[in-house]
């Protein structure tokens, strides 16, 4: 087992840590709380199957997390800009 970082740059550049995540049960999930995780992984404190066992996250919604934070950040998981974005980035990608 490889050693982890107790601590990573979260996704308005704070201190995250493991105990600093969203809450396993967590039932709302706000667009910062996902990038908080998206973070977690990037940063090394969580794999990306230890984020989907412990929030219960299916593979395809996570990778929705990350391929959102990549191409707009933290706004780009905003649940009422989804579609906005999704179709803004279908149109660059078929160009």
């Amino acid at each position: 087992m490889t050693d982890r970082p107790s601590h990573c740059i979260g996704p308005v550049g704070e201190i995250l840590t493991l105990d600093g995540l969203p809450a396993a049960n967590t039932g709302r999930w706000t667009p910062r709380r996902k990038a908080e995780v998206v973070s977690a992984i990037r940063g090394e404190l969580l794999t990306f199957d230890e984020a989907c066992a412990r929030y219960g996250l299916e593979m395809e919604e996570l990778i929705g997390w990350q391929r959102a934070v990549g191409r707009s950040g933290v706004r780009g998981l905003r649940i009422t800009r989804l579609q906005e974005y999704r179709e803004m980035y279908e149109k660059q990608d078929r160009y």
